[in-house]
C-alpha cells in the first residue's frame, strides 16, 4: 500500500473513532435519562423507547468497532 492510500485509510479510521466516541456520549446520556426516570415511566412508552434507543446505539457502536478493527488491519498489512 502506498503512503497516500495509507494516509486516507488513517483519516477514515480517525473518523470512525470519532463517530464511536460521539455515539458513546449519546448512549450514555440516554442511559442516564433512562436510569433517572421514575419507575412507572420506565415501563411505559418513554422508557421502552429510551431502552430501544440505548440498545440500537450499542449495536451501532459494536458495528463501528468491528469496522475500525478491519480498517486498522488493512493498514497493518
Amino acid at each position: 500500500m502506498n503512503k497516500a492510500r495509507r494516509k486516507t485509510i488513517e483519516i477514515v479510521a480517525a473518523s470512525i473513532e470519532n463517530a464511536i466516541s460521539e455515539l458513546e456520549m449519546c448512549r450514555d446520556e440516554e442511559q442516564c435519562y433512562y436510569d433517572n426516570m421514575p419507575e412507572p415511566l420506565k415501563y411505559g412508552t418513554r422508557g421502552e423507547t429510551a431502552d430501544e434507543c440505548i440498545n440500537s446505539l450499542d449495536d451501532a457502536i459494536s458495528s463501528l468497532e468491528e469496522a475500525l478493527n478491519s480498517v486498522n488491519n488493512s493498514i497493518e498489512q
